[in-house]
């Protein structure tokens, strides 16, 4: 008996369906079709705009990559030369020099061989 009930519900369930079906088809007609039709391509439309901006994204971001990696090589370049620049000035500021300290060694030890 619980066999042809289901039955008897499921039978039910498709009429009510198919008659749901049947009075949108009268109320919308073709329009539904066509309405469903446009909501297609523009989701197609949209999927290929999507798609060319992840494409057109991953490109910048591979450029921003690149340029950031040529502008890092250049600021450790420029400071490099800085660091060498500095160096080079350093050391002839030190050969310029004569520290104090040294000079005035020199001078006691020449003095006091002359006073010898």
């Amino acid at each position: 008996m619980s066999k042809k009930t289901n039955t008897q519900d499921q039978e039910s369930i498709q009429d009510s369906s198919s008659k749901i079906e049947a009075i949108k088809n009268l109320i919308f007609g073709e329009n539904i079709q066509q309405y469903g039709s446009e909501f297609e391509d523009l989701k197609k439309v949209i999927d290929k705009q999507k798609a060319a901006l992840e494409t057109y994204i991953e490109e910048i971001r591979g450029e921003l990559m690149q340029a950031i990696d040529s502008l890092s090589t250049d600021v450790n370049i420029r400071i490099t030369d800085l660091e060498d620049s500095m160096n080079e000035k350093t050391e002839t500021l030190t050969k310029q020099k004569v520290d104090k300290k040294e000079l005035s060694k020199m001078l006691i030890s020449l003095g006091e061989k002359i006073g010898a």
